[in-house]
């Protein structure tokens, strides 16, 4: 899995930037091609504190407002869907990461065990 945000940052800074009100959030984008529209999520991104998460998802906002509401019925209500997700800050998945990451450390110490 990669999580954007994190690649200069050691395990010790991310935990910190936990702590200090950081987040793993992903962002919801549609579109549609002729009747049919198709509901995504973005990547995993990590967004510190001092960061603002609305602006880091303005693009799929932006490119959902431009190709997310052609389909009928689901365009309309899957673009207000993610265009409101997004302007929320995103979907937190912090405690998903946290649990997968956790899982993984577990399962890498016991194989090296």
């Amino acid at each position: 899995m990669k999580i954007k945000g994190i690649d200069e940052l050691t395990t010790e800074e991310i935990n910190y930037e936990l702590q200090m009100g950081g987040k793993f959030v992903i962002y919801k984008y549609c579109f549609s091609i002729g009747i049919m529209t198709f509901k995504r999520s973005s990547s995993v991104y990590f967004i510190k504190k001092e960061n603002n998460a609305f602006l880091k998802g303005l693009g799929y906002t932006l490119f959902t407002l431009v190709v997310g509401w052609w389909g009928v019925p689901w365009g309309p209500i899957y673009t207000i869907e993610s265009i409101f997700s997004n302007c929320c800050g995103g979907k937190d998945v912090t405690k998903e990461i946290m649990g997968s990451l956790k899982s993984q450390q577990v399962q890498y110490n016991t194989v090296t065990e």
